[in-house]
This record gives C-alpha cells, sequence and structure tokens, in this order.
C-alpha cells in the first residue's frame, strides 16, 4: 500500500487534535512527538522482526539466546525490550503491546515504563530522547485522553520503510512542526525556524559531503536536516554529513533527535547544554571543536553572564544585556580553518550598536572574517516581528580573492509574500538572493550583471569604506535607493509639505476659537 504525505500527514494531526480538550496547542509537541517516534520505532521494528521469522524458519532448534544474536546482528538496528509491570505478565515496550492494554487504569504509566525502557536499552542512540515525559502524568493528561491519542495515531499508516520512505515520514514530522509553530505563535521561536530562512542559509553555506555541520542552538534539528537534504536534491548522499548539534531545553534537543530519525539520518550528535557556558564539542585540550559549516538562528538579545576569561572573546566582551555577538564569537572560533564557514540570523541592532559590541564589530571586520550581510524582510519569525540579517562568516584567509577586505551586503528586505499570521519568502525569492550572493562586482562595488539578483540591491563594500564610517554597518549607509524608491521618497515630501500646511490652517482655526472664547497666552 502505497501512503501518501497528505494522507500521514491528515491522520497525525487528528491524533494531535484529541488534546484540544486538555491543553494549548502550545503544548502539544510534547506528546505527539515522543507518540509519534514510539510508535515509528515499533513498526520498524516488528516489520524487521516478520523478516527475520520469514527468512529464518529452519532455526527452531536455536536457543532463545542464539536466535535473538542473529535477529540483532543481521536485521534491527535498535532492541525494543520486555518490561515488567507489577504483578502483570511482561510486555514488549512496543506500542502494540500498550494499545493492548489502552482500557486498563494506569497508562500513562505503561507508556512512561515503556519508553524509558527503550532509552535505557539503547543509551547511545536514544539516551533522554523522550524528554522529561512529564504528559504521561495522570494529573497532567489524563488517562482517557491519552488513549483517544493513541487510538486515533493508530489509524495511521504503519511507520516502517516497508510501507513508506523516509522522506514521507520526514516531512510529517516537519508538517507537524510547522503546523504546531502556526498555531502557539511566540512560543514557536524556541525551537522552530521557519523552513525557507533555513533553506536559504544552507543553500549559502553550500555543504559537501563528508563534511562536518554544527547548530550551537540546533532547536529541532532544521538547519541540520535541511543540509542533508540539500545535498541529497543535488545529486548528493546526504547521509555522509556528520551533523551535531546543542541545544539548552532538553525536551527540544530530543525532538531534534526524533526529527533527524525520522529523516533517515544517524550519524548526528545532539547535546544537551548551554552553548555560552558550556560547549559539549570540544577537542582534547579543552577548546571548542571546530567544524566545516556552522549554522545557527539563536535566540535574540539574550541576557547571558557575560564571559570573565574565555578564548572565544573576540574583540571584547559581548554585553549582559545580549548574547548576540557571543553567539557570533562562538560560531567563528567554531570555523575550521581550512573551509569553515558560518551562518546565523540576527536581529538588525548586531550591525550598528555601539560599546562593547562597536568593539567586537571591529574586531571582526578588521580581521575579514565577516563575507556578506543579507538583510531580510519583517516579520519572518513565530518570535519576532522584527526585521533580521543573515551574517555570513569565513575562516580566516579562506575568502576567495574577489570577496577579501570588504563586505557583501545585500537587501532583500522587500522580496515576501504576505502570508495568514507571518511573512514568507517564496522559491524564487531564495534563489534571487543565492544569485545575488554569487555575483561578481565591478571596482565600484556594483554588480557586473545587473540582472544576476532578480531585482534585489547588492554591492560589494572595501573595508575602508566601513571604516571610514565607524565600522557601521547598517545595510542602508552602503546601498544606494533605486530610482523607484528616490521616486517614493519625493511623493513622500510632497505627502509631508501638504500635510503640514493643513496642520498650520488647523493651528490659526484653533488659535481663533481659543481667542474667542477669552483664552490667551497662546503664540501663533
Amino acid at each position: 500500500m502505497v501512503v501518501t504525505q497528505q494522507e500521514i500527514e491528515s491522520r497525525l494531526w487528528d491524533a494531535a487534535d484529541e488534546l484540544r480538550v486538555a491543553m494549548p496547542e502550545a503544548q502539544y509537541s510534547s506528546v505527539v512527538f515522543p507518540l509519534m517516534f514510539w510508535k515509528y520505532l515499533s513498526d520498524t521494528w516488528e516489520h524487521h522482526h516478520q523478516e527475520f521469522l520469514a527468512e529464518n524458519e529452519g532455526l527452531d532448534d536455536l536457543s532463545a539466546e542464539e536466535a535473538h544474536e542473529i535477529e540483532y546482528r543481521d536485521y534491527q538496528s535498535f532492541e525494543i525490550p520486555f518490561i515488567h509491570s507489577g504483578t502483570v505478565q511482561k510486555r514488549r515496550a512496543s506500542w502494540s503491546s500498550i494499545l493492548a492494554t489502552i482500557a486498563q487504569p494506569g497508562l500513562g504509566q505503561r507508556v512512561r515504563a515503556s519508553l524509558q525502557a527503550i532509552e535505557t536499552a539503547n543509551p547511545d542512540k536514544f539516551s533522554r530522547i523522550f524528554g522529561a515525559m512529564a504528559w504521561t502524568s495522570e494529573e497532567v493528561l489524563s488517562g482517557e485522553v491519552l488513549a483517544a491519542v493513541m487510538q486515533a495515531m493508530d489509524r495511521t499508516p504503519k511507520m516502517h520503510e516497508g510501507n513508506m520512505s523516509h522522506d514521507v515520514l520526514g516531512g510529517a514530522y516537519e508538517y507537524l512542526l510547522k503546523r504546531f509553530s502556526d498555531g502557539s505563535g511566540t512560543r514557536a521561536g524556541q525551537f522552530f525556524t521557519p523552513r525557507e530562512v533555513v533553506e536559504l542559509i544552507v543553500e549559502v553555506l553550500d555543504p559537501k559531503g563528508h563534511e562536518s555541520v554544527y547548530d550551537p542552538t540546533c532547536g529541532s534539528g532544521g538547519m541540520l536536516i535541511a543540509s542533508a537534504n540539500l545535498l541529497k536534491t543535488r545529486g548528493g548522499r546526504g547521509y555522509t554529513l556528520s551533523l551535531h548539534g546543542q541545544e539548552a531545553v532538553p525536551d527540544t534537543a530530543g525532538v531534534a533527535r526524533m526529527n533527524l530519525f525520522m529523516h533517515n539520518l544517524t550519524q548526528f550528535q545532539v547535546e544537551v547544554g548551554d552553548t555560552l557556558k558550556d560547549p559539549r564539542f570540544k577537542k582534547p585540550d579543552g577548546s571548542v571543536k571546530q567544524f566545516d559549516v556552522i549554522v545557527a538562528n539563536p535566540p535574540y538579545s539574550l541576557k547571558w553572564k557575560p564571559w570573565t576569561n574565555d578564548p572565544r572573546a573576540l574583540g571584547g566582551v559581548a554585553p549582559q544585556s545580549s548574547a548576540d555577538w557571543a553567539f557570533v564569537q562562538h560560531m567563528i572560533a567554531s570555523m575550521g580553518p581550512s573551509k569553515g564557514r558560518a551562518g546565523v540570523v540576527l536581529p538588525h541592532g548586531v550591525l550598528f550598536r555601539g560599546g562593547q559590541e562597536a568593539s567586537i564589530r571591529r574586531r571582526v571586520l578588521d580581521d575579514d572574517l565577516l563575507e556578506a550581510v543579507i538583510g531580510l524582510p519583517a516579520n519572518l519569525f513565530y518570535s519576532t516581528a522584527i526585521p533580521t540579517c543573515i551574517l555570513v562568516f569565513r575562516a580566516p584567509g579562506t575568502k576567495t580573492e574577489d570577496r577579501q577586505n570588504g563586505v557583501l551586503f545585500i537587501d532583500a528586505s522587500k522580496r515576501f509574500t504576505k502570508a495568514k499570521t507571518r511573512n514568507v519568502l517564496t522559491e524564487a525569492d531564495i534563489a534571487d538572493v543565492v544569485n545575488a550572493y554569487h555575483l561578481k562586482f565591478d571596482s565600484d562595488g556594483n554588480p557586473i550583471d545587473s540582472d544576476g539578483g532578480g531585482g534585489i540591491s547588492a554591492r560589494f563594500v572595501p573595508i575602508t569604506e566601513i571604516a571610514a564610517s565607524e565600522y557601521d554597518l547598517n545595510i542602508g549607509r552602503y546601498i544606494k535607493q533605486t530610482a523607484a524608491e528616490q521616486k517614493d521618497l519625493g511623493t513622500l515630501i510632497d505627502a509631508y509639505n501638504i500635510a503640514r500646511a493643513e496642520r498650520q490652517k488647523a493651528e490659526q482655526r484653533m488659535l481663533a476659537v481659543l481667542a474667542a472664547a477669552g483664552i490667551e497666552g497662546f503664540d501663533e
């Protein structure tokens, strides 16, 4: 049976919708993703178990231990163990086994025991993957609602490779991520970056086969997955990438791990912890580990405890009020020396704020590490409506000759389509920004191919000009207005003059009324 993308998405949303009587939509992900992943593991294990039985009918004389060894050597890549529950006969910690007890009291406890047993039996793969599992408590989610969710999800077709591709399965997982984000608003910004922004960053950084990719604030793992997907669409092997991520929120890190598995990406490592305070990827000498590609959408203007003596503090230490540049410094320190490059989404304030941030910005520019500044439209994100930008960095001495000693500025702030809750970038918008990034520029910094950027403004600015502007990176300083924009400005000036004249007339009428009423002391 061929399972369509639309069918599995519809069935999964029906299951999620059973939670509407118990919790706000913002909390659906904490329940639905662990259940979905558990069903995926169980269906996959059972599929391979049936293959093992069908292909080994003559092994009846083997002991249980010998049969187990053969099955897990040749057929299974993880274990679904047996569990004991009080006086009840032992059961396998599988979806179907627990579903069979759905009418009995204590469903949440049995689900929790099953998920914990799977984590314990597979420490290298699934340690802490299901998160805190607070939802298994009767006080948080009643057994009746949990049963309804599981019964609805059980109507989803079998989730194994013999029944549906990992593209379909991974697509369904991402569909739910987006659906939950659309419904939960600002809270979604904690773990979900809009897919088109992810695609744009990954397209610019262009990961190659067998490279390492690192996201220091990985959320749901979307940027890591997009890196593999891009390689696959270009005829490469996405699974050859070595994927690494760190996430501060344990439950969100679990979402990322499940997401990667659902996309059939197994060469990954996702760690839990505060990247600035406790970076988990380190070299033997204690310095941060380095990677080929670094991508991130960190929390904006995060209040933090500044470093006191940290080698990552290139050019100074970011202020306590905003960790934006601290994340940049961490990413720069994480770039491999030969081909390291990084792309990060940040608010426009990083381009021009003064004080300690200005000192850091100056050092980064003097060291010629910043390759490009890409201005994005406002209201692209679930968590904020402010305009953002992408900063692209290259390891020291690795810029191409035509990009050395300067910065490429791209203004894509007008390229978007209005959607229901936010603005979005279309595939054409993404393609035009990427084309602008690859343009060649003349001695004045203007594009040689004026049509190559699809109407997006771009200019390469030498470091001398930036230094003359006191290292201010505000995009408007360096990209001149188009003729149309200048015309619009003239129209605005005319409108202002008309409004000013009307205001003066209104003031004169008001003064005349006040004077007639005997109220004095107002000068015209």
